[in-house]
């Protein structure tokens, strides 16, 4: 057997054996865990209020989207770090590259600005 392909080899033991503990341990916890269901326990805890209806409503899909741009400008905070503390390798290169990218972030901020989407309602 090629060391290529030993080295799937041993990739797979180990995968294996992560299934296995993972299976072995969940096993394990069904077992020995106390079951004492109540019909207390089984209803839907809802932040300290009783729950009240048929569980279902619907949210508005601006918060949605206020989530999706939230997490546009973290990955932004992502990028940018990283860059920050290697300008002096990246020069005049890095700069423009960095300039591009905040540029486009900037015209989709612009533009959810425009369609109302930053407006909390």
């Amino acid at each position: 057997m090629s060391d290529f392909l030993r080295s799937y080899l041993t990739v797979g033991i180990f995968g294996l054996a992560g299934v296995a503990l993972v299976a072995v341990f969940l096993g394990l916890g069904r077992i020995f865990r106390p079951s004492n269901p109540t019909e207390q326990k089984l209803t839907s805890y809802e932040s300290g209020v009783d729950p009240t209806g048929d569980m279902w409503s619907q949210a508005n899909i601006r918060y949605y989207v206020f989530a999706l741009l939230f997490v546009m400008f973290d990955v932004e905070a992502v990028f940018i770090f990283p860059w920050a503390t290697r300008l002096e390798f990246y020069k005049m290169f890095g700069l423009i590259e960095m300039a591009i990218f905040i540029y486009i972030l900037l015209l989709g901020l612009l533009y959810a600005w425009r369609k109302g989407m930053l407006r909390w309602v």
